[in-house]
């Protein structure tokens, strides 16, 4: 029977914010650089990464379902949907359903390519998935042999705000490069974050996740440290910004880390409420440095306008 609260559950709503954020910042960047902003094209590209979303959620709860399964300090931002646990629905059915968006997603692109002129969105799509079978399945299966958070900081640092970028302004031309460099380093920190809660799981299904292969706290301490690099690069992403601008941007999501350093010593997958709202500070100051480099850089857009 089809159950449609499983079907919402399985979908991870939460973890949209991981795609839409550096679409955001793609996009501004093609403002800010190229000048090129069209509505319909932000509104493609959130159905962009809806579908994409899908194929990452549904693969991955289809991969770590042995996993999952043992996991018991899981939270919503690990752990997988936990319909697969819970016996709400069956692995083929999220097989399945990975293949039915990836097959909506290539149908996309190809509208994309056809009828507004970007010939190389395909490409994009066939990037996405191929780092989602390598972080997913054999025979590379990085997240389980090591280097799931290099897969992850590639596709939400590299390849998302790229995508967001050719998609508005049609071409790779006025990219500034070498802003992938904090985007690719906040994209490692979000992998680095959601292993944190599934270490016991992850140990005991020989999963060598960041914090497997590093320990809990080492982990804790360097997703603290690349997010600071990473907000102080910030002249990287925005023209014309002074260390000032680079401060005074840095400065809201450097509190946020600032609040999660006394959590360094004690926020371990054990202790779960406090393993959460380690998270959430975290991940909360990478995506708030993205959001407001992106405001920034729509400033700069207009101002050139």
């Amino acid at each position: 029977m089809f159950d449609p609260a499983a079907w919402l559950q399985a979908t991870r709503p939460l973890a949209q914010v991981n795609l839409v954020v550096p679409l955001w910042l793609g996009q501004a960047l093609a403002f800010a650089y190229a000048g090129a902003f069209s509505l319909p094209t932000l509104y493609a590209l959130h159905m962009f990464a809806a579908l994409l979303l899908l194929v990452i959620v549904f693969s991955n709860d289809y991969a770590d379902r042995d996993s999952d399964a043992a996991n018991r300090t899981y939270n919503e931002f690990s752990g997988g949907s936990r319909v697969l646990p819970d016996g709400r629905l069956r692995p083929g059915e999220l097989r399945d359903a990975a293949w039915l968006a990836l097959v909506g997603l290539s149908g996309l692109s190809l509208y994309l390519a056809l009828w507004t002129a970007r010939p190389w969105t395909p490409a994009f799509v066939a990037v996405a998935a191929l780092l989602v079978w390598a972080y997913n399945f054999a025979p590379l299966r990085l997240s389980y042999r090591g280097g799931g958070e290099v897969v992850q900081g590639l596709g939400t640092g590299v390849v998302l705000p790229l995508l967001g970028f050719y998609v508005q302004a049609g071409s790779l031309a006025a990219f500034p490069w070498l802003a992938l460099a904090p985007l690719f380093l906040i994209g490692v920190v979000g992998n680095i974050l959601t292993s944190l809660p599934d270490v016991p799981s992850d140990r005991a299904t020989d999963k060598r996740s960041y914090a497997v292969r590093r320990g809990q706290w080492a982990a804790r301490r360097h997703s603290l440290e690349l997010l600071v690099m990473a907000a102080l690069m910030g002249g990287l992403v925005v023209p014309g910004l002074g260390i000032v601008g680079v401060a005074l941007l840095a400065a809201p999501a450097l509190a946020l880390v600032a609040a999660a350093v006394p959590l360094l010593g004690s926020a371990d997958a054990e202790q779960r409420d406090e393993c959460r709202r380690f998270i959430l500070l975290t991940a909360g100051a990478g995506h708030l440095q993205c959001v407001l480099w992106s405001l920034a850089l729509v400033v700069v857009g207009l101002l050139r306008a």
